[in-house]
């Protein structure tokens, strides 16, 4: 049997189970996997023991992990000399609130039909517990085809992503040989706005700070001492102020250090998408770019560092009048990295830069909100040309190499860690409304999504 005949014996496997598998979901999704409400601890132990369940009665050698905080369920298959691959997912769920928001109860998941097709209704739906299944389906499918599991395989699924992670980065340091592959897979993320397949390649890191600027040792009226006085939020409204040019690029010294420039072949494919900055900012009211000049839409969101005020206060900000200079001002402050940036290197010129607006007799204070830096894949690993390529066959489209805007924690872990690139791959869609009321995962791309990944599968072996 030619490996593209039990190719199309796996897909068809996948559709003739497709019933079942949707059975096998709805059976997940009824599970409230809260990582972080206490009350739901039990929940998320539940959930780990499913998966574990799943994946021990389809010949994986399954461990649940306890932690300080939830579970983590690794599994593996048996080792064959095959390319090791490292499948990433998370099995817990956001909270529900406001739940009178909620058409239906969200662990109670139920098929609906919508005018863009049928879709499961659910907490967790799309995030992540339909993405994490199509990985099963695919390796299950595999199994009843070949008779035995793809070698080589582990399965690391996480029950606190939704809370943090806060035990992830210490188990991966405590398992770091046994986690260690050649790739990792992680199925968190979505197809491309026009919905064709999509393989992020890059995402940015981030800087979190929060500044404290503090004068006098009370709130001062702005008659007696107004013109005198230092004024905590004048000096802070200043240093952020002179954060960025005319031109919108950031002012901090050695900012740009590492900061690289978009390959030719990527510039060709982002240009190929055919973003529309208009129609992208419509959906929220606005209209015009304002980002660093001389740099397209897409570059700005993916490929350009930022510099954002996220919050400011002090003073009196109620209903009528108060004439004072306030004794304090605070703001926080992010930054989006790029390329080699220095998460540690950033935070110290903002700090730097920031304590020469400050006058003598004013005192100021800096709080750290995690830094991590951005993530570049090298796509110059044959696994993503394959990848795409499977992806382009299983859904009629050429798939795409995209950068995300935001940050995956994981995926820089699983680089600093375990010394490993990523491919994301995700099947979900921009309305899909994750984190929010009536969250719901396409039935195409849950069907897809397993054929995808069996395809991609079948080309890395």
């Amino acid at each position: 049997m030619t490996d593209s005949t039990r190719l199309a014996d796996i897909l068809t496997q996948l559709d003739a189970d497709r019933d079942a598998a949707l059975e096998r979901l709805m059976h997940f999704l009824r599970i409230p996997s809260i990582s972080t409400d206490p009350a739901h601890a039990g929940d998320v132990r539940a959930a780990a023991e499913w998966l574990a369940r799943e994946l021990t009665d389809l010949g994986f050698d399954t461990q649940i992990h306890d932690t300080p905080g939830h579970p983590m369920v690794v599994a593996r298959s048996a080792p064959g000399g095959a390319r090791s691959l490292l499948f990433y997912g998370h099995y817990d769920v956001q909270p529900v609130d406001p739940l009178a928001l909620w058409d239906r109860p969200p662990f109670e998941p139920a098929i609906e039909d919508t005018p863009s097709g049928r879709v499961i209704r659910g907490r967790g739906a799309s995030d992540d517990k339909g993405q994490l299944m199509t990985f099963i389906e695919a390796f299950r499918a595999w199994k009843a085809v070949h008779g035995a599991l793809p070698s080589d395989l582990i399965l690391l699924f996480e029950g606190e992503e939704e809370s943090g992670s806060p035990s992830l980065r210490p188990f991966l340091r405590d398992h770091a040989e046994a986690l260690r592959a050649s790739l990792a897979m992680i199925c968190d993320t979505g197809l491309y706005a026009d919905g064709r397949p999509a393989i992020t390649t890059q995402l940015r890191g981030l800087v979190g700070q929060e500044v404290v600027i503090r004068a006098a040792d009370r709130d001062l009226h702005s008659g007696s001492f107004g013109g005198l006085a230092a004024n905590p939020i004048m000096v802070l409204s200043q240093a952020l102020a002179a954060l960025k040019d005319e031109t919108g690029r950031v002012t901090l010294p050695g900012f740009y250090d590492g900061v690289e420039d978009l390959t030719p072949e990527l510039a060709r494919d982002w240009q190929a998408l055919d973003f529309d900055a208009a129609a992208f900012l419509g959906r929220v009211g606005l209209s015009q770019p304002v980002g660093e000049q001389g740099r397209t839409p897409l570059e700005m969101v993916w490929n350009r560092p930022t510099a954002e005020i996220n919050g400011i206060a002090g003073g009196y900000a109620g209903d009528g009048f108060k004439t004072v200079l306030p004794a304090e001002a605070r703001a926080k402050v992010s930054f989006r990295l790029t390329g080699r940036q220095d998460p540690q290197a950033i935070r110290a010129a903002f700090q730097d830069h920031v304590r020469r607006f400050v006058p003598a007799d004013c005192r100021v204070e800096f709080h750290d909100h995690g830094a991590s830096p951005a993530s570049v894949m090298d796509v110059s690993d044959p696994a993503f040309g394959l990848a795409r390529e499977a992806l382009s066959l299983e859904w009629g489209r050429e798939a795409a190499f995209i950068g995300a805007g935001g940050s995956i924690p994981i995926a820089g872990d699983f680089k600093e860690l375990l010394g490993m690139d990523s491919m994301l791959i995700g099947f979900g869609r921009d309305d899909d409304r994750i984190h929010s009321p009536n969250e719901k995962y396409d039935l195409e791309s849950f069907a897809r999504g397993a054929r995808s990944w069996a395809r991609i599968l079948a080309a890395l072996r």
